[in-house]
């Protein structure tokens, strides 16, 4: 390899050299035909291949969307932690290698191991855990499995990019033993254990420097203390300057063509602000990737497909149902029998949708989406009776327009919106490009077609729908840029001249303008929007439609009724993409009011009420008490409801465990009083103490704790821990072993955690601190003994007055429970010396387990 990157080196011009460092287009590099080095192509993301699709915000009321070709929807990033199952997380990665190579990708932008540092970051749902051992250990199994297909891993962002509020400016302000403790492990172990090919700047700044030309960061600690060879690519539009992105560690800006490099770059080499050796050390970096990702071995380029696997299927049923964590099971409701004669309720906004995936950039269009309603019907079959009420909505925006209500244009016989290009944003000269899109959201992200100027243009849809019901029907307008729109040339919405900006849609440009009229069923209208692009700086440019027919006002009543006569009740609460998303934060830790109510009203007239959440993120229960079930499922993926519907029934006895605390309330969080920032900054004023570090340390009683999840069958820990060695060197190992039981009647998987706790220290440590775990399937009856290695960097503290890592003379506790409050027991040992080691002489293994 080393020859053939200096061998090309050697022949590439220096114009040719800098030309490689920024992107050609939205997805790709720029090609050297001169020497044969073809175009990269890079594809989103975290929870599937996306390939070239848009990126869309919302679905139509059936849960349905269209964004081009097809794509195998994984579960979110949370939902693959609660799995606690690094073995089946690389069985992830590698069915995610083969879908970026069915859209032509040599490298995928994923994962994501931002730490959850507040239940309200919008991509919450996308990360791993509040944990940094946690998240590491999910990040090393997802890499390893990607980079297994020949396909490059992009871990992101990096770093602290822990909230979406002010993303593109704000500054996380965050102590040196901070940083090092709880930030930057993921991406550490992503670089040193799995060798990850590529990892992502972020948007933010750290302490004041943005993250893309900071040196601390970038060449401090990524290059030199971690050995990182591979390429920093920038997140899209996130460059934020030439000399001081390249001089810093920043190889590659995306997307293209260039804003920052290209000839501003070539001049800043001219005139010495950066060095050549600089720009080759960049072009060595991409070079190796090109040849890791066989490259050089296209031939062709070859059309993205939809390839719809059964073992990409398989696998998404089985991690869904894995990471599916049950939070409750009074008198043990739960599993249903499928093959009882009973009568269920299914009742709620997310039954007949499938809730699967956060919005933003890890939206795919997926190949299917499986409902838990239709999944429930097929599973019992004619056992039982199931009836339902699923009339409820769930929107932060209103519905996309059902397919249905189209007709067909005059102009053209495909159903949907025909869609005028200008070229300019006053509609004053129509350009001769058009499209059609049968869905009633447009994103455009990066070029259009070659006659238009992304930076600026206009666009008219037009569309004629026939409504089903008679009434009062609502429209709602967003945009990214300005919008109108029109009914039959009577304008209804204008979010144009009385804009009013918010972080509603994409984080940018309009929060939802809506209007009613009334409408007659069976009649033809014809819909117009007028759209512009105002802002050349905003990346994105996007409209949406959405629209709500007639109301029921009799759902609630229905659902109390049917609750009332039937001996189960299942609701299906939660959020969806359009709550939880890339571009802005959640408002609250709630669910909507409406859910609540229903909840809470369905469980006064059904002790058996049962509620299947889909949130990724925690949320509040003020109904806790007056249910007997609750499982969370998260954001499952394509298989949502066969995942969900395996666990309620009893196929898959539920092994998930949070991996992130739950509190009672928002106040109880860590970072409450220092989010989401103000002034440009945020402090992370909690320091060391995220997540469970935080509720042990304060004493403050959580809804539920990390790494908590019940199971169908129960498990016995032995009261003793066998611990290798009373005294450690710190060149040594110890070994922990304990034994575990099945006590119950049914096959299950226990997550078996250990936690290290430094009794006496001088710096300020966490009470307790996860360092190992072992996910352990037993049979009824059976025992296994679990045997934990520790090396020191388990006993490690980063001391920021040295700049070191301290495994200190001492004595340590050992902790080994099923939840960070559930210690089954404990052992302590002493650490004969103290050591000192650098950031870069870290153990590159974890602490391992064997079962």
């Amino acid at each position: 390899m080393l020859d053939k990157v200096e061998d090309l080196l050697g022949k590439l011009t220096l114009e040719e050299k800098v030309s490689l460092l920024a992107g050609a287009s939205m997805w790709e590099t720029v090609p050297i035909e001169r020497l044969g080095i073809p175009a990269l192509k890079v594809s989103d993301g975290p929870n599937g291949a996306r390939g070239e699709g848009n990126i869309m915000v919302g679905t139509t009321a059936d849960g349905e969307a269209n964004a081009g070709v097809t794509s195998a929807c994984f579960p979110a990033g949370i939902s693959l932690a609660a799995t606690w199952n690094p073995e089946l997380i690389e069985r992830i990665g590698q069915a995610l290698g083969q879908e970026a190579k069915s859209k032509g990708a040599q490298v995928l932008l994923a994962p994501t191991v931002n730490i959850h540092r507040s239940p309200l970051n919008g991509r919450n749902f996308e990360c791993y855990s509040e944990d940094p051992y946690l998240s590491a250990r999910m990040a090393v199994s997802y890499i390893t499995g990607v980079q297994s297909e020949g396909i490059g891993a992009t871990v992101k962002h990096f770093v602290c990019n822990d909230s979406e509020f002010e993303r593109n400016s704000i500054s996380s302000e965050v102590d040196e033993r901070t940083l090092h403790e709880i930030y930057l492990p993921p991406f550490k172990a992503a670089i040193q254990e799995a060798g990850s090919w590529l990892i992502m700047s972020s948007y933010n700044k750290i302490n004041g420097i943005y993250a893309d030309e900071n040196p601390y960061t970038l060449t401090e600690v990524l290059k030199k203390s971690w050995g990182f060879d591979g390429v920093v690519m920038s997140d899209w539009f996130g460059t934020q300057s030439t000399a001081a992105a390249a001089n810093a560690g920043l190889d590659l800006e995306m997307p293209g063509p260039a804003m920052w490099r290209g000839e501003k770059l070539l001049a800043a080499v001219q005139t010495g602000e950066v060095a050549e050796a600089t720009i080759d050390d960049s072009v060595r970096r991409l070079l190796r990737l090109f040849i890791k990702v066989g490259l050089f071995e296209i031939t062709e380029k070859k059309a993205e497909q939809a390839i719809d696997l059964p073992e990409h299927r398989a696998v998404i049923r089985q991690a869904g149902a894995e990471g599916c964590v049950l939070l409750k099971n009074e008198q043990n409701i739960l599993p249903l029998d499928p093959e009882k004669s009973q009568s269920i309720a299914i009742i709620g906004p997310n039954a007949k949708v499938a809730s699967m995936m956060g919005g933003g950039s890890a939206f795919v269009n997926a190949h299917y989406a499986v409902t838990p309603y239709d999944a429930i019907v097929k599973r019992v079959g004619a056992h039982g009776t199931l009836n339902d009420e699923t009339g409820f909505s769930n929107h932060n925006l209103l519905p996309l327009l059902n397919n249905d209500v189209y007709s067909n244009n005059d102009q053209n016989t495909t159903a949907g919106f025909i869609i005028e290009y200008f070229r300019n944003n006053n509609f004053t000269d129509k350009l001769d490009e058009t499209d059609i899109s049968t869905s009633s959201e447009k994103v455009w992200f990066g070029p259009i077609a070659e006659t238009i100027d992304p930076r600026s243009f206009s666009a008219r849809f037009t569309a004629h729908i026939i409504p089903k019901e008679t009434g009062s029907h609502t429209f709602g307008l967003a945009s990214s840029g300005v919008s109108k729109l029109s009914i039959d040339d009577k304008e209804l919405i204008d979010n144009w001249d009385k804009q009013v900006k918010g972080q509603t849609y994409f984080g940018m440009g309009s929060t939802e303008a809506t209007g009613t009229i009334d409408l007659t069923a069976g009649k033809k209208y014809q819909l117009t929007i007028d759209y512009a692009k105002v802002d050349p700086n905003v990346p994105i440019s996007a409209v949406r439609l959405g629209y709500q027919p007639p109301v029921s006002s009799t759902a609630l009543h229905h659902a109390i009724e049917l609750a009332r006569q039937s001996d189960v009740a299942l609701i299906f609460a939660g959020l969806n993409g359009e709550w939880e998303s890339e571009g802005f934060d959640r408002p609250n830790m709630d669910l909507l009011p409406e859910q609540v109510e229903l909840i809470e009203k369905v469980a006064q007239v059904n002790p058996k009420t049962i509620v299947v959440l889909n949130t990724g993120s925690p949320i509040t229960m003020p109904w806790l008490d007056k249910v007997a079930g609750v499982l969370q499922c998260w954001f499952p993926g394509q298989e949502c409801g066969n995942a969900m519907t395996d666990v309620i029934f009893g196929d898959v006895t539920p092994s998930g465990k949070l991996p992130q605390t739950f509190p009672k309330r928002l106040e109880d969080n860590p970072a409450y009083i220092n989010y989401p920032g103000e002034n440009g900054r945020v402090h992370y004023g909690e320091g060391l103490f995220v997540g469970y570090r935080y509720y042990d340390k304060k004493k403050v009683e959580p809804l539920f704790p990390f790494g908590f999840g019940l199971s169908y069958t129960t498990f016995s820990y032995g009261s003793e821990l066998e611990l290798s060695t009373p005294t450690l060197q710190p060149d040594n190992h110890l070994q922990v072993r304990i034994h575990v039981t099945n006590t119950g009647e049914r096959t299950g998987k226990e997550v078996v955690q250990l936690y290290v706790r430094d009794i006496k220290s001088s710096l300020h440590r966490p009470e307790k601190e996860l360092k190992a775990f072992a996910k352990v399937q037993l049979e009824p009856g059976e025992t296994k003994p679990v045997t934990f290695t520790l090396g020191r960097d388990a006993l490690a503290y980063y001391d920021d007055l040295t700049h070191q890592w301290i495994a200190e003379a001492g004595d340590f506790e050992i902790l080994v429970g099923s939840s960070a409050q559930d210690i089954h027991a404990r052992a302590t040992f002493t650490l004969t010396e103290t050591s000192h080691f650098s950031d870069g002489q870290e153990s590159k293994q974890a602490n391992t387990a064997t079962r």
